[in-house]
């Protein structure tokens, strides 16, 4: 009690003084102790620097933003990322409808099939595919090395720039202490083995850490797919090449390093990311491919310099290099396929001139070579009276190189042909690829003030401009009010415009059965109201409750063209949404639940439709409780429900469900550890939306059973 009597003493002091007095009097150290006292006190708090470009604590930033730490990773057993965002309220990720599965984040139910509506970092830089706008294609992040995921829901352009649109995630990697070597394995159901390595040492005043994981699987067997789009033709055509029912194609074969040196006030980083003949889903069309392979290369490259130049700047610099490396082999229709084909030698149920036996499938192999080329500059001063300045600015260059070998479309066929066997046509360099070559660059301002009017009140208005080479220039405004009502309760009021880029494949798709892009595109825009409140009820429980609405405009989709089966890239869409988001953790000794809520009203304003394959509620709630000092148990539960389908699909709505998970931990020795998991515990057939072509939606994977061991060792 004499520390919590000293405690509200000190507060209690402080509170009386001006603001002015206290942070000028009291040191940075003591401040810090004093901080330290009141966390302890109040049971902690999460800090988050993607708010505002510095550290900022959760309830207290001038965003709607989450923290992940690497202890809450340990006790709910995730294997990956994506499993790591489940605990985030108001986001949910799901299999792409078109693209290989690959993971879309969808948060607050801004979403499409390749997930460029959000902005994904490592250690604060972005890494997309700018084809795509999204991330690298079957991209699977190992989760051994993540320090922390910071998560901003809501816009994020005014600092971050392009596809800061529904939010930001940035995930931190681990600094891996000196003289230290972490050796660690996990096998588990469908062949799965994961291995990975952690060392950190010191050579004079150079600090090296390197980290080494790899994730194996064959995929699960039990994910069946009943009916294709080749079996919808076979039935048409009268054959028989459907490779329906089977198993969607799950397999994945991946290797993450991360390396860095440090020195000084220098850091240099590398990250490898392989994706080997990893399984392509229910394929490239919407047909069953078992033979289709994704394989990508990514590389990058990163040197960080921050340096005080006085006693009130500040200066941050960075500069890297990325190159993502794509090959795809896609049997986009199987062996023995008999398909309308028109006269540009696509496929075309509208307009065929003819129909031909592909004797060996309906082969497709696009190359892409990506490399985006970044530096930016940041100024942080704290000269003037309550007020933290950042100024920044920077540049980036994105090119995409394009190759593309296949069997049919134009260059290849006339729709004259009958049969056509195996044989690929190399149609690189020539106008029938699929993508040109294409390359953007970027020039970018950023100006933000956090003035502390305030002991009590603080507001943080932003802004940044960008200048695009191909589509022009574009500014976004953010302006955050955060009140301390109390010791024990904040209250944000937020206002921010965001923006995302198109696409090279918006702008530039072509000779392509179904879609064509548009040159002309401009970029999607959002205007975003939050409310958020964080109350501390007791020294156990934390409440944060979240309210917003969005106006999105300009988005961008793909509309029927007059006299023509092919879709055309155009803006036009829009948006509006409202949502509340609900958080609520307790702890209690050894026992510690966290839940969380969120209800998202996303329609198109000119129909009043829905949203389609977005959750409009989603619960979680997971259960943690130290049996000794060295045996945990965590149970987690996540709950997804109303789904509704695309306005011309007639199929009922997807089913709502629930998905648990199970984790066991138990400290061995202070060098060794295991650890159970048992994903999808109760085995409930769980199903993510699809696109019409599968019928039965896509099921997620059953039970699985997961054995881990890791060993630690200080030299």
């Amino acid at each position: 009690m004499k520390k919590n009597r000293l405690v509200y003493s000190v507060l209690a002091a402080l509170n009386c003084m001006p603001y002015t007095i206290h942070a000028e009097n009291l040191s940075l150290d003591y401040q810090g102790n004093l901080e330290d006292e009141f966390m302890d006190y109040y049971g902690g708090e999460e800090f988050v620097s993607i708010a505002t470009g510095s550290q900022k604590s959760v309830a207290k930033a001038p965003a709607v933003a989450s923290v992940i730490t690497a202890d809450q990773i340990t006790k709910i057993g995730a294997t990956n990322l994506d499993e790591i965002l489940e605990l985030v309220p108001g986001l949910h990720v799901s299999p792409s409808t078109v693209s290989r599965l690959d993971p879309v984040y969808s948060i607050r139910s801004l979403q499409t099939g390749f997930n460029p509506q959000v902005l994904v970092l490592l250690n604060g830089t972005e890494f997309k595919n700018s084809f795509s706008g999204g991330l690298p294609f079957t991209f699977r992040l190992p989760a051994q090395n993540i320090e922390r995921v910071e998560v901003i829901r809501g816009p994020g352009s005014a600092l971050y720039g392009a596809d800061a649109f529904s939010g930001v995630i940035n995930i931190v990697t681990k600094d891996i202490p000196n003289d230290s070597l972490t050796l660690g394995a996990r096998v588990g159901s469908f062949e799965s083995r994961d291995f990975w390595l952690q060392f950190g040492t010191q050579w004079n005043d150079i600090e090296f850490d390197v980290s080494i994981e790899s994730q194996n699987s064959d995929g699960d067997p039990d994910r069946i797919v009943t009916s294709d789009l080749q079996s919808t033709i076979d039935s048409i055509v009268g054959t028989n090449a459907s490779l329906a029912p089977g198993p969607l194609q799950t397999n994945y074969d991946i290797l993450d390093i991360h390396a860095s040196a440090k020195w000084r006030d220098f850091k240099l980083e590398h990250w490898i990311w392989e994706q080997n003949d990893g399984g392509l889903g229910p394929g490239g069309a919407q047909v069953l491919d078992f033979t289709g392979t994704q394989n990508v290369n990514l590389y990058r490259t990163k040197l960080t310099h921050k340096t005080k130049l006085s006693n009130n700047v500040f200066l941050s610099s960075d500069v890297s290099y990325l190159s993502v490396d794509s090959v795809t082999f896609f049997t986009l229709f199987p062996e023995n396929a008999l398909l309308p084909i028109d006269s540009n030698g696509n496929l075309s149920f509208a307009n065929p001139v003819n129909t031909v036996l592909f004797t060996d499938g309906y082969l497709g192999s696009p190359h892409s070579d990506h490399k985006d080329t970044r530096m930016g500059f940041s100024i942080d001063y704290d000269g003037i009276l309550n007020h933290e300045l950042k100024f920044g600015f920077g540049w980036f260059k994105q090119e995409l190189d394009t190759s593309e070998f296949k069997n049919f479309g134009p260059g290849i066929m006339d729709g004259t042909e009958t049969v056509v066997g195996p044989e690929l046509t190399d149609i690189s360099n020539t106008p029938y690829v699929y993508v040109p070559d294409s390359e953007r660059t970027n020039r970018h301002l950023v100006v933000q003030d956090v003035w502390q009017i305030s002991n009590d009140w603080e507001v943080t208005l932003g802004l940044r401009y960008d200048d695009f080479s191909d589509f022009g220039s574009t500014t976004n405004p953010r302006m955050a009010v955060v009140w301390a009502a109390d010791h024990d309760l904040t209250v944000k009021a937020l206002y921010g415009s965001a923006f995302r880029a198109p696409s090279f494949n918006d702008q530039f798709l072509q000779n392509n059965p179904s879609a064509v892009g548009n040159p002309n595109l401009v970029p999607e825009e959002v205007d975003t109201f939050e409310l958020g409140f964080n109350y501390q009820i007791n020294f156990n429980t934390k409440l944060a409750l979240n309210f917003y609405s969005f106006e999105a405009d300009k988005l961008i989709t793909r509309v029927p063209t007059p006299n023509s089966s092919l879709l055309l890239t155009q803006n036009g869409s829009t948006l509006d949404g409202k949502g509340v988001e609900l958080e609520l953790n307790w702890s209690y000794e050894k026992f510690n639940v966290d839940f969380n809520f969120s209800h998202q009203d996303t329609k198109d304003p000119n129909s009043d439709d829905q949203i389609p394959f977005v959750a409009t509620n989603m619960a979680y709630l997971g259960a943690f409780f130290d049996v000794s000092e060295k045996l945990s148990v965590g149970i987690t539960s996540h709950w997804i429900s109303g789904r509704e389908r695309a306005s011309d699909d007639n199929r009922d709505e997807s089913d709502d469900y629930f998905l648990s998970n199970l984790s066991v931990n138990y400290m061995i020795n202070n060098q060794f550890k295991a650890k159970v998991i048992v994903k999808n515990l109760l085995n409930d057939d769980i199903y993510e939306p699809s696109s019409g072509t599968i019928e039965d939606d896509f099921r997620m994977p059953t039970r699985s059973l997961w054995l881990e061991v890791e060993s630690k060792f200080t030299f």
